[in-house]
């Protein structure tokens, strides 16, 4: 492969060459827990023990470095153990973390209780008001700016340049979730971020049959010693990918471009036929003019993804209705996959953040939407809101 490869080239083609042995096209799956060594000490391809490096793991994690337009990647055994490595390396009691105040549930449940719990402080600002973010930083304590963009499930989105600019001055690492854009749609790397994250439960493995995490890191000798330190993290604490999840992982990257047009078109479509419903509040989706954050998202998106939310005009009680009426759309927790998802935060994903600056009001209703024909999605939306 070249180097210069575009996108859906890199997302088939890096680390994944084939078999030398028997010319299998897609690698094998080394399902195994150790390796015999040519001597004590003689290492075969530097692999010992699988929880240090294993062959499949690794070529995964070469596909996310190449996918992000990174130096490094690794791969976890889930998207919050990832965070958690991460923010273990970097931060230590008496730190402070700077968080946008729309975010993943369990991103901020972890950074709020198991990381306050040692002594981490944070402060939840409003990440797409670069005034605010700066207001927040404390200089020689805040470590880390957490950016969230597009946002769950409130869809805000922030400026990653601005962010970085303003992180980068203030000595912090900055931090991108990019699950909600997957890199089909979106490089924070490039647009100046430190690391990349990623529940690649979601876009990336694409089909809901396997729970990863990753992160991305980007190049320069500072990205280096951070990049050694959280993999000797990840050693140390075993949060890693196995075998058969990291395969699951890479075989659904190979289709990540092609699906994420399908996915965005058919949210397009959807936000479209929702914003015009009597019953429905608001839409919060950054592919429509009138989102806020729409000139931003076109800029540093390539697309506007399959996720969005919704606020119903009968409040708590019409949203419930509506989550639990809905046929194609199915009542599930998580994202991403090629079937669509219906989900109420309030009382499933983000339970957690009740009574916080990111709780999220009763009336949203978040919809993943899969790649199914769009005209059976919309006929499954007109239905549901015909039911209200």
């Amino acid at each position: 492969m070249h180097d210069d490869a575009r996108f859906d080239t890199r997302a088939i083609h890096a680390g994944q060459a084939f078999d030398p042995t028997t010319g299998a096209v897609i690698p094998p799956i080394y399902q195994t827990s150790t390796y015999v060594q040519d001597g004590i000490g003689g290492l075969r391809g530097g692999y010992e023990y699988s929880r240090g490096g294993n062959p499949t793991r690794t070529a995964l994690e070469t596909q996310l470095a190449a996918l992000e337009g990174g130096a490094h990647g690794l791969s976890f055994a889930s998207g919050l153990a990832a965070e958690d490595a991460l923010l273990r390396t970097v931060v230590k009691p008496g730190d402070h973390v700077v968080i946008g105040n729309d975010v993943y549930g369990g991103t901020h449940r972890l950074i709020r209780r198991v990381f306050g719990d040692w002594g981490v402080r944070h402060s939840t600002v409003d990440t797409s008001d670069v005034d605010a973010v700066r207001a927040a930083i404390e200089p020689g304590t805040t470590k880390v700016l957490w950016i969230e963009t597009p946002s769950n499930p409130l869809m805000k989105v922030s400026d990653v340049t601005a962010l970085a600019e303003l992180g980068h001055e203030a000595g912090l690492v900055v931090v991108v979730d990019n699950t909600f854009a997957s890199p089909a749609l979106q490089q924070p790397l490039a647009l100046g971020a430190d690391v990349v994250v990623h529940s690649t439960t979601k876009y990336l493995g694409g089909h809901s049959d396997v729970v990863g995490g990753a992160l991305v890191f980007g190049a320069g000798e500072r990205l280096d010693e951070v990049h050694e330190r959280v993999k000797f993290t990840q050693f140390a604490a075993g949060a890693v990918s196995g075998p058969f999840d990291a395969f699951l992982t890479s075989r659904g990257i190979k289709t990540l471009g092609v699906r994420m047009q399908r996915h965005s078109q058919n949210a397009l479509a959807i936000a479209r036929r929702l914003d015009e419903h009597a019953g429905v509040e608001r839409v919060y989706y950054p592919g429509l003019e009138s989102h806020p954050g729409h000139e931003l998202a076109g800029r540093q998106m390539s697309g506007f993804g399959g996720m969005l939310s919704i606020a119903l005009a009968g409040g708590g009680a019409a949203a419930r209705r509506f989550a639990e009426s809905t046929e194609l759309f199915q009542l599930a927790e998580s994202l991403g996959g090629v079937e669509s998802l219906v989900n109420y935060p309030s009382e499933m994903t983000h339970a957690s953040v009740k009574g916080t600056e990111a709780e999220v009001p009763e009336s949203v209703v978040r919809l993943s939407v899969g790649i199914e024909d769009v005209d059976d999605l919309l006929a499954d939306i007109d239905q549901t809101l015909a039911r209200l």
